[in-house]
């Protein structure tokens, strides 16, 4: 009888796992590939492979990469059959590694499946599915967020800025330079900070400039509703060209209603940072701005009334190169019971892609919330903020987004993000030099040419 290809393999696949079984192999080491390479970061890393080890047998090697080498070192190590068993990547490497068989998705999915799977964000295990797997594991995540004057909202009756309507209801309220502009927009078109903050804008509508096959029209309707949008927040704003400083002194200093930015300003916001003080007031230290402020992750347009969230996440691959048994225990275990070590090495960037166990649903995020964060001063995130708000903060990952991450076309649509030709022409349409369509049209030719 002629065995199929698929059947050889799978009798392969069992013998080898018999004899494999009958030799009682076990690795004594495993490696782990970290991008997470500053020192305390680090250590914070050794220390959980050390209490792994204790429990386990087996020991970690923790071997710091630099994130721009990794897609080339994983590259390289695959070729030479030398890929280390566990890497800690970005989103940006889940699916084309998967597809490159560097990575191994069952093994992946098994993992998130013993763990239970209702207790990871949806977004975050979407963002990496692959042929009804999972192509590495989920970690940990952020989502980018409107941060805005709470109390002012409050006090003129506005609904939070969820929506293209409620910001520019704001906006008509809240506006009044020099005393406060109604936000701060990006519109430094050769900075990435404007590209992240226009792609939240745009998955808010739900336009995308890429589909299954590559790159996808821009939606004439949707996305002239996203320029207008952007024009509106644009002439809210202070002149000149303004990025990521700009929005945060301007907001530190009480003078800007609404700004999009990381979490990465949680902390920055209490007076935990001496290198970036809020100046609302006389004490650099104060946390009064933080008790001011609201935050948004969710955020809808007219033509996508479910929203988005736009959500940069981290996993851990286990590799086709693994001891599989070993690098499936170490990750479980760093998903489980040193969790919370996990999410300790920076936690206002790190938010609980698990949120809890079989037994507490929320165990994950209320350690979370206890976690100190800040750099002169530390303070746990829940001492400064409401639960409301941590609970936003972490909802994010339930809806976040990224272009081409569904249609299995994130590659390129990082391309056309690091074109910049988005930026170039909205900054064209603020500025009055074309109308919308002729902008649309001029974002579909330039994106059209990305390969």
């Amino acid at each position: 009888m002629k065995l199929t290809p698929k059947a050889a393999k799978l009798m392969l696949s069992s013998s080898l796992a018999l004899a494999l079984t009958a030799m009682s192999v076990q690795a004594d080491t495993i490696r782990f590939w970290t991008t997470e390479e500053q020192p305390e970061r680090l250590a914070k890393q050794q220390e959980m492979a050390d209490q792994f080890k204790a429990e386990t047998g087996t020991t970690v090697e923790v071997i710091p990469v630099s994130e721009n080498d990794l897609g080339t070192r994983a590259t390289a190590a695959y070729a030479a059959g030398d890929l280390p068993d566990v890497i800690y990547h970005t989103l940006q490497y889940a699916l084309p590694w998967a597809e490159a068989g560097i990575l191994d998705t069952e093994a992946a999915t098994e993992v998130i499946e013993d763990l239970g799977t209702d207790t990871f964000a949806p977004g975050a295990l979407a963002m990496a599915a692959f042929n009804d797997e999972t192509a590495s594991v989920p970690v940990d995540g952020w989502t980018q967020m409107v941060v805005y004057r709470k109390d002012a909202f409050d006090a003129a009756g506005l609904e939070a800025p969820n929506s293209y309507a409620n910001v520019l209801a704001a906006l008509e309220k809240l506006h009044n330079p020099p005393e406060m502009y109604g936000f701060v927009a990006a519109t430094k078109v050769d900075e990435n900070f404007m590209s992240q903050v226009l792609e939240h804008v745009f998955l808010a509508n739900g336009v995308s400039p890429v589909g299954p096959d590559g790159f996808q029209p821009l939606d004439v309707a949707a996305t002239t509703e996203v320029l207008d949008f952007y024009k509106a927040i644009a002439k809210a704003s202070p002149p000149g060209e303004l990025y990521w400083k700009q929005s945060r002194e301007l907001y530190f200093a009480g003078k800007a209603a609404m700004i999009i930015w990381s979490p990465f300003i949680l902390d920055e916001l209490a007076g935990l940072r001496d290198s970036a003080p809020p100046t609302i007031n006389d004490d650099p230290t104060s946390r009064d701005l933080a008790a001011k402020t609201g935050i948004v992750t969710t955020f809808s347009g007219p033509s996508n009334p479910d929203g988005a969230a736009w959500g940069d996440v981290r996993y851990f691959g286990i590799t086709n190169d693994a001891d599989t048994d070993a690098a499936m225990d170490f990750v479980k275990y760093a998903m489980d019971q040193g969790y919370t070590q996990t999410l300790s090495i920076a936690p206002e960037g790190k938010f609980p892609v698990r949120r809890g166990n079989a037994d507490n649903a929320s165990a994950f995020s209320d350690a979370w919330a206890e976690l100190p964060v800040g750099v002169d001063r530390k303070a746990p995130l829940g001492e400064l903020y409401d639960q409301a708000m941590i609970d936003e903060i972490v909802g994010g990952l339930d809806v976040a987004q990224r272009w081409g991450v569904s249609e299995g076309q994130l590659s390129l649509a990082s391309k056309m993000i690091n074109s910049q030709a988005i930026n170039r022409v909205v900054r064209e349409y603020i500025d009055g030099e074309v109308d919308a369509a002729a902008a649309v049209a001029a974002m579909n030719e330039e994106l059209a040419k990305v390969q």
